[in-house]
């Protein structure tokens, strides 16, 4: 409970008054009148706040969020009395909040609703604790700060919004529209699709010369990619994932990556499955179906970069326990030098039932640091470890390269486009 700014405006014209009856303009009764008159008059208001009930308050919000997507959260408050409130509401640490707090004046059994926007930074789980109220005394002397229900529990996820979009487009419309560059190709693959009148461009080989006589005419069979293969995605949790590039650490842009990759992958028929290496480690085995998105985001919502060195090797050796069929492995990590031994002797062990693709995130600052004008001779030595630094990596990829390894060196924000274009390759060229 504390006073309100009318309180204490009427307190010091009592103490105005006071000046006055020093002064000899007022009789000394009148001080001590006006005193009493105050003290019964705070008195008073004070229990009447004390015995406002608190208003109903409702939240309305989807209990799963986007990681850094703004969203609206309304708050729906109905009182037995007219009151005179603030509203704020508990919203989890660092999550960026706007519309708040709200001055309200609810009237007595109507409903008053409010709405503000939140973005949370960060995946996971988290909590409203409730709702905080500030409340007016009836004649505004007091204010009381309440905290009132609801309490929700919420996730938050990685960024599915693009899927919404992809839903409204076909697989290949989804794969250019993340960047994928496409070879066109007609009739070619390995699944007989259907026969159809011959076309010109139609190689010799898709001619059916049984089909033709009988026709009188000429046949073309036509293919299509392979269904049912398998792609698993083999995602770095370790240290090398804690660097961040506009706002977002490297390993959420791999989980938003890995997601668009994983929509368009079950949209081709196709089972996709998840593990998690480096710090906590995560599997989800491959599956099928547009309802494996779910299962993808429920097991990689709280995944977080840890700081430790990932174990190549040994993850290797536990995909190959548990992923027995052929399959598509995307692991998505940073290539360091220091690394290398390690990693191919993973690769090595990997490539002898799966094809591995090796995704390795390249920071933007380095290609800016080569951008840079060199105007001293610190911006010389900066320049040169950048330069330094990416010939070291590039070795590292050629290493890869040279045991027969796909290897993609991209920015966070192009990875989503090389690996939909690398897995469209593999695909269009029956590699798996």
């Amino acid at each position: 409970m504390r006073p309100a700014l009318p309180l204490l405006w009427l307190l010091l014209a009592w103490a105005g008054v006071g000046g006055v009856v020093l002064a000899g303009g007022l009789p000394r009764w009148s001080w001590w009148a006006l005193l009493a008159m105050l003290l019964l008059i705070g008195l008073v208001d004070l229990l009447r706040v004390r015995r406002l009930p608190s208003p109903r308050v409702q939240r309305h919000m989807p209990e799963s969020l986007a990681l850094d997507v703004r969203r609206a959260v309304q708050l729906s408050l109905q009182a037995e009395r007219p009151m005179r409130l603030e509203v704020f509401d508990l919203v989890p640490g660092a999550w960026h909040c706007e519309g708040l707090p709200r001055r309200l004046r609810l009237r007595a059994g109507f409903a008053t609703t409010l709405e503000y926007h939140v973005q949370p930074p960060q995946r996971g789980a988290f909590r409203f604790e409730g709702v905080q109220l500030r409340l007016q005394s009836p004649w505004r002397l007091w204010t009381q700060r309440r905290s009132v229900p609801p309490a929700l529990e919420v996730r938050v996820f990685p960024n599915f919004v693009p899927l919404t979009r992809f839903a409204l487009f076909s697989a290949e419309q989804a794969s250019r529209m993340v960047g994928a560059h496409l070879k066109r190709r007609r009739g070619e693959g390995t699944d007989f699709h259907q026969m159809r009148e011959y076309r010109i461009g139609d190689s010799l080989r898709q001619i059916d010369w049984k089909a033709t006589s009988r026709a009188r005419r000429l046949v073309s069979r036509e293919y299509q990619d392979e269904k049912n293969q398998q792609m698993l995605l083999m995602l770095d949790t370790g240290r090398r994932m804690m660097a961040s590039d506009g706002g977002l650490s490297h390993f959420d842009q791999v989980l938003n990556a890995a997601l668009v990759l994983s929509y368009l992958a079950l949209r081709q028929g196709d089972g996709v499955g998840l593990h998690a290496i480096g710090g906590e480690p995560r599997w989800v085995a491959p599956k099928r179906g547009m309802g494996t998105i779910d299962d993808l985001l429920r097991a990689s919502h709280d995944l977080q970069p840890q700081p430790v060195a990932t174990d190549y090797l040994a993850a290797a050796t536990r995909l190959s326990v548990l992923q027995r069929r052929r399959a598509l492995v995307m692991l998505v990590t940073n290539v360091r030098d220091e690394d290398i031994e390690d990693l191919l002797a993973a690769v090595k062990l990997l490539q002898r039932r799966h094809l591995v693709c090796v995704a390795s995130l390249r920071e933007q600052v380095l290609d800016q640091a080569l951008q840079q004008p060199v105007l001293e001779p610190t911006d010389a030595a900066h320049a040169g470890a950048a330069a330094m630094y990416l010939e070291q990596r590039a070795q590292a990829h050629d290493a890869l390269r040279s045991h027969g390894v796909m290897v993609l060196d991209v920015t966070a924000d192009a990875l989503p486009g090389a690996l939909v274009e690398r897995y469209l390759s593999v695909k269009r060229d029956g590699l798996l």
